[in-house]
């Protein structure tokens, strides 16, 4: 065989070998596809403490600060939730709290926070993670809201309705008091 039939050979190999790979290649991605369709959902908190929120997180999606007694208003995107609810359905909520959000910390002459007196206060600071189910929605769901709860309780709703609109399925959450301690488990 001559050198330009090798080349010819070779490069109608080479040629094969990528048409293989690229065959792989989306062999492998569509069967990837294999999950429940997934819709992104806005994230909102309501905080029904006295304590901050300072930070949180439905399913690895990051919700915004939340003060003593707010909410609503702010959405973060977005978390991932499935087209069709099914009963095994879970969100794991993970946040820090404040329990002492209104203690001043002490600042330096440039407004500053001192150092010390801030790890002094974030030293009460604690870390929760609870996974709690979903309740059943249909098609027309608009975003996960968290609703935290006294004793480090957590609900999630995903209502596309306001607090303000007279058939808000969570009005009970605004109702419940504090009373200073908890059950223990």
């Amino acid at each position: 065989m001559n050198a330009i039939a090798r080349g010819s050979v070779r490069e109608a190999m080479s040629s094969g070998l990528v048409c293989v790979w690229v065959l792989l290649g989306v062999l492998a991605l569509s069967g990837c596809r294999g999950g429940p369709e997934m819709v992104s959902a806005p994230v909102t908190g309501f905080n029904h403490t006295s304590a901050a929120i300072n930070r949180f997180s439905v399913n690895g999606a990051g919700g915004h600060p939340l003060s003593p007694f707010e909410g609503g208003g702010t959405q973060v995107c977005c978390g991932l939730l499935p087209a069709q609810w099914s009963p095994e359905l879970r969100a794991t909520v993970e946040w820090e709290k404040d329990p002492n959000p209104d203690e001043i910390s002490k600042r330096d002459k440039y407004g500053k926070l001192d150092k010390e007196d801030y790890k002094r206060h974030a030293f009460s600071y604690s870390v929760h993670k609870v996974t709690i189910e979903i309740p059943k929605y249909g098609s027309d769901f608009c975003a996960m809201q968290v609703h935290f709860l006294p004793c480090d309780q957590i609900r999630v709703s995903t209502s596309c309705l306001t607090p303000s609109h007279p058939n808000y399925p969570d009005k009970a959450y605004f109702q419940i008091k504090e009373t200073g301690t908890c059950p223990t488990s």
